[in-house]
């Protein structure tokens, strides 16, 4: 079974932005960092979480290091582990100590995006939930400066995810299908180790 390049990976999730995220403006912050070439998409090779734990600790470091000019914020892919939500979930505890052991808990924050991603009281294909689905499962770094610069310019931010919802329900889950927005069907997603 073959497993997705990095490239593939990086590919798949730059359509993935541009089509669904800034497309169906699910993120009103997006188009600006993506335009300017501030995102960072770093391709993990774990396999296990703990592998993966290690990666998002050298990309936080990474993160607060750089200048915001050049990278604000960060995707960190995991296209070979934690396929399971309900895994993934319970990893983001995980992520957050990690946070705060680096000193960083108020400086940054992680956002968590997955392609089975599954809002609480929902059904697994309800298409509400497309709205944190990403190609593979994504851990956002973001810098919470500029989260709040974003929201002071953003009128009504806490609207977002209501109007999201509203996009999703209008959208439905053949016009999400029709944005062909997933992992590439070129290559075989190989089976996660958890």
């Amino acid at each position: 079974m073959s497993t997705p390049s990095h490239d593939s990976v990086r590919s798949d999730t730059r359509n993935w932005l541009e089509r669904a995220v800034i497309g169906l403006n699910l993120c009103p912050f997006a188009k600006s960092v993506h335009v300017k070439g501030q995102v960072h998409y770093a391709v993990s090779e774990a396999r296990y979480a703990d592998e993966l734990l290690a990666d998002l600790v050298t990309e936080l470091k990474a993160l607060a290091a750089s200048d915001a000019a050049t990278r604000d914020t960060t995707l960190l892919i995991a296209p070979y582990c934690l396929d399971d939500f309900l895994d993934f979930n319970d990893f983001l505890g995980q992520a957050d100590k990690a946070l705060a052991r680096l000193g960083l808990d108020g400086v940054l924050q992680i956002a968590s995006l997955h392609p089975r991603y599954q809002f609480a009281g929902t059904e697994e294909d309800d298409v509400t939930n497309f709205t944190n689905r990403s190609p593979y499962p994504t851990l956002h770094l973001l810098r919470e400066i500029s989260i709040d610069r974003a929201v002071a310019a953003f009128p009504n931010a806490e609207a977002i995810f209501e109007v999201n919802m509203a996009t999703m329900e209008r959208l439905g889950a053949s016009g999400w299908a029709e944005l062909k927005v997933g992992a590439s069907a070129s290559t075989e997603k190989p089976e996660a180790i958890e």
